[in-house]
């Protein structure tokens, strides 16, 4: 298993991967416009304290902000103001959000090495698909058992997709892999909180130093991820070799890849689709509203029907997501903020929100139901909301969330530049030049 990654990954070549160049800048762009919405976050700012005085050579942007870090401090901080908004990219068979942890250290290393556009695309390619096929080789169960699947396999295509960009031999990214595997961690559990991003952010920093000491002959146990006493076995079950290798070179999982058009876990996309079309059926007299049921699977309710403190609780709750889609007719990064989750007309309505399991239901969908107070019940079911596979966001949409995140975010960097600049990333000769061009002069500041 690790060795036809590993050897899978050295033969691929842009040749190879080129029918994906599309996704894959989509999937920047849109990772950027996550990055940009939360650049200016206490949690991200917080971390930049924590690591500028240990950061190294300055060669890698920050996104959203001017002053450079080192490498590692660059790939962490990304991919944790990425991942923070709940706002990334989702792979539906796992739900792992594959751009965080790969294109973070990707672009950071390649900002060091001078690496062209079709280097780093070629590398992020693979290293999500690395990194999800091994999330489909060992789910449902991992994530069941409270790992955080982003983190936990968002490292293995980080390491891969650097190993990739430093051109490791086969040999030396089968070692970064399972040094990858000596760093995977991230649990469930912390989802509500802050402590989630570090994980995702870990796995950007850690996959990006797994691929620099197998550069320098660094070297790992030939099956780290499927031996007796591997990371699949102590982090779930045997992996599931078939899914792992189903189609390896021929069918690419960043071609699967969907985008939310909302700040919150995918599972409540739905509910927020059925509410705003609830909303244009009572022509906005949400005064008239006396219950609110909200039916969908297990996962459903496991991952939303919970009590509303903060802002983080806010973007996992069925409750909050229903009452900013029947109340405020939106769902936007400013719904999700804390001084909307305070208000008083949105806790009472809140209130007014029961969920309910129905097992027929798949996960990903979800009827509404309203009760007026004239005894009239309107009902609403999703089954594809919008940003999924089959209702999928278009390259304006991802742009258009781009331009938000950046007013939200309160970022300098200009909207314009940072799109063209991913659109054209194909034909980069130096990556490092383009990212520079898009940060502000300190100057400035």
């Amino acid at each position: 298993m690790s060795k036809t990654l590993a050897d899978f990954v050295a033969a691929s070549s842009w040749t190879d991967v080129e029918a994906q160049s599309l996704e894959a800048r989509r999937s920047i762009l849109n990772f950027f416009a996550t990055a940009l919405g939360s650049a200016r976050d206490p949690v991200v700012t917080a971390a930049m304290r924590t690591l500028s005085p240990f950061s190294g050579a300055a060669t890698s942007t920050v996104i959203g902000h001017s002053e450079p870090m080192d490498a590692l401090c660059a790939s962490f901080l990304n991919a944790i103001s990425a991942n923070l908004l709940d706002f990334d990219d989702t792979h539906p068979e796992t739900i792992i959000h594959p751009a965080a942890p790969v294109a973070a250290p990707v672009l950071a290393l390649a900002e060091t090495h001078r690496m062209t556009g079709r280097e780093v695309l070629t590398a992020f390619i693979l290293g999500v698909d690395v990194e999800c096929r091994i999330g489909n080789a060992v789910s449902p169960r991992h994530y069941a058992r409270g790992w955080h699947i982003t983190s936990t396999c968002g490292i293995f295509g980080a390491a891969a997709a650097c190993a990739k960009l430093l051109g490791l031999p086969a040999e030396g990214i089968a070692n970064a892999v399972g040094l990858a595997a000596s760093q995977s961690a991230g649990n469930v559990e912390n989802l509500p909180s802050a402590a989630k991003n570090v994980s995702v952010g870990n796995a950007a920093r850690n996959g990006l130093f797994a691929a620099l000491l197998a550069q320098q002959g660094y070297e790992a146990a030939p099956r780290a991820i499927e031996g007796p006493l591997g990371w699949a076995r102590t982090m779930g079950d045997e992996p599931d070799i078939a899914r792992l290798l189903d189609g390896l070179g021929k069918t690419w999982e960043i071609a699967k890849n969907t985008y939310k058009p909302y700040p919150a876990g995918i599972v409540f996309h739905a509910v927020i689709d059925a509410c705003l079309l609830l909303r244009e059926r009572i022509a906005g007299r949400v005064d008239q509203i006396e219950q609110v049921v909200v039916q969908g699977s297990t996962l459903l309710l496991a991952r939303g029907d919970r009590p509303v403190d903060n802002a983080r609780d806010a973007r996992v709750s069925i409750h909050h997501c229903a009452a900013c889609g029947l109340l405020l007719g939106a769902a936007g990064v400013t719904e999700f903020e804390q001084e909307t989750v305070v208000r008083p007309d949105i806790a009472q309505l809140r209130q007014k929100v029961k969920a309910e399991l129905d097992r027929e239901m798949p996960d990903g969908a979800a009827r509404v139901s309203l009760r007026l107070a004239s005894g009239d019940v309107l009902t609403e079911t999703v089954t594809s909301p919008r940003g999924s596979q089959a209702a999928p966001l278009s390259d304006s949409d991802i742009e258009a969330k781009l331009r938000d995140g950046i007013r939200t975010g309160r970022s300098d960097w200009d909207a314009d530049r940072v799109i063209d600049a991913v659109w054209r990333l194909e034909a980069a000769d130096d990556v490092g030049n383009l990212l520079q061009s898009l940060r502000p002069p300190m100057a400035s500041r």
